[in-house]
């Protein structure tokens, strides 16, 4: 029983809500009357109706993000049928925008904004008889200084089998027009003391696999190397850390705490997004392109960690061409993955300015993909998709690293990888439901038949990458960190 229940879907299991715990953490004196439920995307509406009504709650927080819209809003609206007297505050990315337009129909209440502070007030509100002010609360930033911290909501299964997300900083100072976190051009951070007495508590509860989710972990050079420096003097082997960095910001104190790290337990997620310099001006990306690619050549060269480079499909005025001469120029550099990810008109960003020049359309259903614009048509942007599946399952997964080198050879790994790409998905007729066994069969099939490698040599490569494709622990850990949503 629960007079609160916060819940929401994560993406897969191995993600533990970090929106739920700082709601949680900042709920005071009504903390012991509320209850975290978590589910995966996976789990039917009924199914998570009736845990959420087993608790017989008064109030519902229900967390919204992108990936986890559609059974937000089933959930939503089944249990407003269920239950009409449940009050339901949504909350999150995706509703804080178009708060009319969408799930948020079923809504009591919807928080727009960092929510910490407000659920906990209405929530007071609510239980004591008061009438809230009003169904649309716009909630002010929180001082992060006087904010409660979740790690101690963490639990022994968290920390045994699942990603502990931390974050030492909130805000975005650039103004990169796909992503959200440009509308909050303040950075604020945490105080470091309290964040170390906490990390250094889920250390010794055991925790070893942490993804900050700071969206510039190293714009304030001082504080990241102290979170480095942290880390280093408590590592022990299967630490593991995620860290987004600003791609054309590494000054040399940074690259000298990164090369301590040993190999396995730093991944560096670097938002590379594009070098076409006109469309990075275009959508109010700011980077040095040049610096980029030597800081990553060094950083492939010269330390441990593990790159994860990420480029997007379909940005207003970058055609194929252009699309894919930066991703040959991001390949020359070695990165250990390359997210390809499409386009998103995510709800509120200023990429929306941009829909009648470039002729954007995207789907209408989250995660609002690019559907095709005025550069490249439906069918390209189709066989785009599709490359960055296959890209996904034969390159970034590591389990296949003889065939893929053999793939990707040639003058330009895009357009020797978009053929592959082409002709598996001309053999399997899919991008889902691929086996590993059934995949490592047709690169045999392509690498001795299209490429003309001998067969003696192919089945070597597929041998070698057969027992490769075993996941190791480090690269179980990096694919349990990656952000989806994700």
């Amino acid at each position: 029983m629960a007079d609160i229940v916060l819940a929401t879907f994560n993406a897969r299991y191995e993600h533990c809500s970090m929106g739920l715990r700082c709601l949680m953490a900042n709920l005071g004196d009504l903390a012991p009357r509320a209850r975290l439920l978590e589910f995966n995307t996976e789990l039917r509406t009924a199914e998570a109706a009736e845990a959420v009504l087993a608790l017989v709650p008064r109030i519902l927080g229900l967390g919204v993000y992108v990936w986890n819209a559609r059974e937000s809003g089933m959930l939503a609206a089944e249990l407003k049928r269920l239950r009409p007297e449940l009050v339901i505050v949504l909350g999150g990315p995706e509703v804080s925008h178009d708060t009319e337009q969408q799930i948020c129909r079923d809504a009591d209440h919807v928080i727009k904004g960092e929510g910490e502070e407000a659920f906990a007030r209405l929530c007071r509100q609510l239980l004591s008889g008061q009438p809230p002010a009003a169904r649309i609360i716009s909630a002010p930033a929180p001082d992060l200084e006087r904010t409660a911290l979740p790690y101690a909501l963490y639990a022994e299964e968290d920390i045994a089998s699942r990603v502990i997300y931390a974050e030492a900083s909130r805000g975005c100072p650039f103004a990169c027009e796909f992503c959200l976190s440009s509308l909050d051009k303040e950075v604020r951070y945490f105080p470091l003391p309290p964040l170390f007495a906490a990390w250094s508590e889920l250390l010794a509860r055991g925790a070893l696999k942490f993804k900050f989710v700071d969206r510039t972990f190293n714009l304030d050079i001082q504080r990241a190397s102290a979170v480095l420096e942290f880390f280093l003097e408590r590592y022990r082997p299967g630490l593991f850390l995620h860290f987004e960095m600003v791609p054309d910001r590494f000054p040399e104190e940074l690259f000298a705490l990164v090369k301590k790290f040993p190999a396995g337990s730093l991944q560096l997620e670097v938002g590379v997004q594009t070098f076409n310099e006109a469309a990075a001006a275009r959508i109010g990306r700011r980077q040095d392109g040049a610096a980029v690619e030597n800081n990553l050549r060094r950083l492939k060269g010269e330390t441990a960690a593990h790159l994860h480079a990420d480029l997007i499909i379909g940005l207003p005025g970058e055609d194929l061409a252009s699309f894919a001469a930066g991703f040959d120029r991001l390949a020359a550099l070695g990165p250990q993955e390359i997210q390809v990810g499409v386009l998103k008109r995510l709800r509120g960003a200023a990429i929306a300015r941009h829909d009648a020049q470039w002729q954007m359309v995207y789907s209408p259903q989250p995660p609002y993909e690019l559907r095709q614009n005025g550069l490249l048509d439906f069918f390209t942007m189709q066989r785009l998709r599709r490359f960055a599946r296959y890209w996904d399952l034969v390159a970034n997964s590591g389990a296949f690293p003889e065939s893929s080198a053999l793939l990707r050879a040639g003058r330009s790994p895009f357009g020797s990888f978009l053929k592959f790409s082409d002709w598996l998905y001309g053999r399997a007729g899919q991008t889902h439901g691929i086996s590993r066994a059934r995949l490592l069969e047709l690169l045999k099939t392509y690498l001795t038949e299209e490429l003309e490698h001998p067969a003696e040599i192919t089945a070597a490569l597929a041998a070698r990458d057969a027992l490769r494709a075993r996941p190791a622990s480090a690269r179980g850990a990096r694919r349990q960190a990656r952000h989806c949503g994700e």
